[in-house]
């Protein structure tokens, strides 16, 4: 049974215990009611990714309304609902059997949206929102919200509805408001208020929800086993063959045997159902999502389901792009030297943002509509548009449409690569913003590169430059073992900061210089002596980079000393490379309107910020890529700015002269610090550990990427193996007291059944580590990270909310809470979902109950193991 209208129970027939209704979000929760999430059930767990999926589909129904285009609603998937008691006063309560990671999510983006109307003094849209989604205005206690979720969660959610000083703390739920927040302050900052009340509209009414309710008595549970237990389900190239085959009852079997099965097994499912989706999109549907690629290839091909032979030759034009493709994901099969080499650099960039440009221009390539060396030339300027803005530190967010929206301009006359550029250099706020060469420069000097973007890419940018110097003898990059390293230490001796004293500007420390440099592209290079450069002084590391191959490297060693000056012009240099290396707009792109991008960044950071942490000048600074000083002058000057008041001075005291730049007084920075949890002493100084330093800022901003300090079994070097130098480290920055703990401890580690694994960062972390899962799904976890020469112990809170039993936001919890047990150890609530520090001088008085809280970590993963069997059993069947 399918209808339209709110949920109330069916007691008019008893033959019908179950309903299926597809039903809006807004009506869903319309009236007195509940939605009550078990305690028993796990807790709200999306994260950055889901959350990005459904902005990503909610924007594009947005699009639809105000471009006026016909909008169909968006299935959102179903949830399971079983009647409970009627409270007082006629409430119906409902119990939340499945979907409540759905309904919770919807909830908090309202949220979101009601404090956005309250920020702009929308003050009735915030009243209806409140009052007909939220709660329910005649009831108290827990009965007063219309969603009240586990146990584990109603806290965060209740802060977040209630708007208290705690709302957006730490954990998935106050990340999921966060998240909501930004994108909405984001989207209206560029697209006005009309933007916003259309995103409401979709949120309310365009989302279609599948309720399936039971009643009053019925196995609810089993009805939900029965509804998701059906087996391996078709992909979407799957339901497309079965359609076509269906539809071609005479050529069926030569056509699979000719053309599908030799297309199926060239590129296996995956990169079959890859091609499928290519297709519609250079068909010219850019609006095409790989989710509904069935349903999308089915209504094109419709007209032609009478004709078998029209069919065969879409099968057969498929099939040929079949082939196409496999050059792009096998550049090597490319034969044209040109266009094969930038397949591969931006094979090797990884993505697959590049796909449809350069699946249309191998189309035009074959069929003779442009030659090689214009396809190469045309994808050589996508290659400068993604390399530009990871300089930039812009977004990648929108890069994808962006591309996708390409093979249609590549259909008008004129050059492949001309349509190219001129269609990327088209000013537009947001996604399509292409860094001119002033913009470039000024980048690479001041932004934080180390930080911007993943791994691979940053090591692409250095190894395009390196080659750039056309040395006698290129490199083997394939058997090269080279990662990205500073010259200036992450972790710098006492020496580098006397250096960096002699250049500190008035006001500036040491560390706040270091920070500002240490990350830059300046400061960076390639080598595969990693264990051998360390934190030396730089004489040392002289000698290394002399004997390097990498001319770069040579480069470097030619300097006397190396400090701010030598850094800078080290990025001057490599700018203008750059500069040449990937053409820029035909005119800067980067127009007035736009500002820039370090501002923009400098409130998302301040947006994503848990309630109950702080940061400095000095660490905003070394984020974006600018001085402390800017920063302050930037923030005085920008009115409304959301979490200003949280931004202190390095000593975490409040700056003097703060003020409120729009002119309303909201309270003292302190008080509303205070009331969010952060500790201050009794001369006014914030607790360091709610601190985010620049490293938390770029994690809570998704910037940080986790193989930087995720731990790698290390062969010997030559140099001594891993456990060498972590233990030579060790000895050489810790008292005896602490190194006996330590290894102590390491050692009480290995007889529980973990090993070491090691960091593969100058500095050579140690981290204890669990094998975990099964061969099908192997995982590891480990508890912490123990860094030798600063003299830390991380707790690993942001890789263990991705790994079981630990993606259990309690267990996160009890681990923080029995570490905090230990006298020494300080570990802030707000940093549940990043990487909190105690010093590693703990282990010297209090390795025995450090030990305790990893036995304990070994048993409660031990425990998970045993019950998984039994929790799987089932649903793999």
């Amino acid at each position: 049974m399918v209808d339209n209208e709110g949920l109330a129970p069916d007691n008019s027939t008893k033959r019908t215990r179950v309903q299926a209704r597809e039903i809006t979000f807004s009506k869903l929760v319309q009236g007195e009611m509940q939605f009550q999430v078990p305690l028993y059930q796990r807790t709200y767990s999306w994260e950055r990714q889901q959350l990005q999926q459904l902005w990503d589909d909610v924007m594009e129904l947005v699009d639809d309304r105000l471009e006026d285009r016909p909008t169909a609603a968006h299935f959102l998937g179903s949830v399971v609902l079983a009647p409970e008691r009627v409270a007082a006063g006629g409430m119906q309560r409902w119990l939340v059997v499945d979907g409540q990671q759905r309904l919770t999510t919807l909830m908090l983006a309202f949220i979101a949206l009601r404090d956005r109307h309250r920020e702009r003094k929308a003050d009735k849209k915030a009243a209806r929102i409140h009052d007909l989604l939220l709660v329910n205005g005649y009831q108290e206690g827990d009965d007063h919200y219309r969603l009240l979720p586990t146990q584990a969660d109603r806290d965060a959610f209740i802060a977040c509805v209630e708007s208290s000083p705690k709302a957006g703390g730490p954990g998935n739920v106050g990340a999921a408001y966060r998240f909501f927040l930004d994108a909405l302050a984001e989207g209206e900052e560029n697209s006005g208020e009309t933007w916003t009340d259309a995103v409401e509209t979709v949120l309310g009414n365009l989302l279609s929800i599948v309720a399936i309710t039971a009643a009053e008595g019925d196995n609810v549970y089993r009805i939900f086993e029965s509804i998701n237990n059906t087996g391996v389900g078709l992909s979407q190239s799957d339901l497309l063959r079965n359609y076509l085959f269906m539809c071609l009852p005479n050529r069926g079997e030569l056509v699979y045997r000719s053309l599908w099965l030799p297309m199926q097994e060239l590129l296996g499912p995956e990169n079959l159902e890859l091609l499928v989706w290519l297709d519609l999109v250079v068909a010219g549907n850019s609006r095409a999502k790989q989710s509904e690629i069935y349903r999308d290839q089915q209504k094109r091909l419709e007209p032609l389901s009478q004709d078998e032979a029209e069919l065969q030759a879409e099968i057969a034009s498929l099939a040929e792009r079949a082939e196409r493709l496999m050059r792009i994901l096998e550049p090597e099969r490319e034969p044209e030297p040109e266009l094969r080499d930038v397949l591969e650099r931006l094979s090797r960039w990884g993505g697959q943002t590049h796909y449809p440009l350069a699946l249309y221009l191998l189309d035009l390539v074959d069929c003779g509509r442009c030659t090689a060396q214009e396809a190469a030339e045309a994808l050589g300027y996508a290659e400068s548009y993604m390399v530009r803005r990871l300089l930039a530190g812009l977004s990648t967010t929108g890069s994808n449409r962006v591309f996708m929206e390409l093979p249609k301009e590549l259909d008008k006359d004129g050059s492949p690569a001309q349509a190219v550029r001129r269609f990327l250099s088209r000013p537009k706020t947001g996604a399509r913003v292409w860094p001119g060469d002033d913009a470039l420069r000024e980048a690479v000097r001041t932004r934080p590169f180390y930080k911007a973007g993943r791994v691979n890419q940053r090591f692409q940018v250095l190894r395009r430059l390196e080659e750039s110097y056309s040395a006698s003898e290129p490199v083997d990059y394939a058997k090269a073992r080279l990662t990205v390293e500073h010259v200036l230490p992450q972790t710098p001796a006492q020496q580098w900061l006397d250096l960096l004293a002699e250049e500190a500007e008035d006001g500036e420390s040491p560390e706040e210089l270091h920070a500002l440099l240490v990350h830059t592209l300046g400061n960076l290079t390639l080598s595969g002596d990693n264990a051998r450069l360390s934190n030396h002084p730089f004489r040392r590391k002289q000698e290394i980079l002399d004997s390097s191959a990498l001319r770069m490297n040579q480069r470097i060693a030619d300097e006397e000393r190396w400090g701010r000056a030598q850094i800078l012009a080290r990025a001057d240099e490599l700018a203008e490379r750059a500069v040449r290396l990937w053409p820029g707009p035909i005119e800067n792109a980067l127009h007035a309107d736009d500002g820039w991008a370090g501002w923009k960044e400098l409130h998302k950071a301040l947006r994503a910020m848990p309630s109950g942490t702080w940061t400095t000048y000095g660490d905003i600074a070394a984020l974006i890529g600018t001085h402390a000083i800017s920063v302050g002058s930037h923030m005085r000057s920008a009115p409304g700015l959301h979490g200003a008041y949280r931004v202190l001075t390095a000593d975490g005291r409040v700056a003097e002269g703060f003020r409120w730049t729009d002119g309303e007084q909201r309270g003292a920075p302190k008080a509303l610090l205070e009331a969010e949890g952060v500790p201050f002493d009794a001369v006014g100084r914030a607790h360091r550990s709610h601190r985010l330093t620049a490293g938390d800022l770029a994690t809570l901003l998704g910037k940080n990427d986790s193989d930087e300090w995720a731990p790698a079994q290390e062969p010997d070097d030559g140099q001594g193996t891993a456990a060498d130098r972590f233990t030579t480290q060790l000895r050489a920055n810790q008292t005896q007291e602490t190194v006996e703990g330590v290894l102590s401890a390491l050692r009480f580690w290995e007889q529980q059944g973990g090993y070491r694994a090691y960091g593969k960062a100058e500095e050579t972390s140690c981290f204890p580590t669990l094998e975990a899962g099964t061969a099908l799904d192997a995982r590891t976890l480990w508890p912490i990270a123990v860094y030798p020469v600063t003299g830390t112990v991380e707790v690993v809170l942001q890789h263990l909310k991705r790994r079981p039993p630990f993606d259990d936001e309690p267990m996160r919890r009890e681990l923080m809470a029995r570490f905090n047990e230990i006298e020494g150890i300080e570990l802030a609530e707000a940093k549940l979902d990043l990487r909190p520090s105690f010093p590693l001088e703990v282990f010297a008085a209090h390795g025995e109950e450090l030990c305790a809280v990893l036995e304990w970590f070994v048993h409660v993963v031990a425990l998970a193991e045993a019950r998984r069997p039994l929790e799987d059993g089932p649903a793999a069947s």
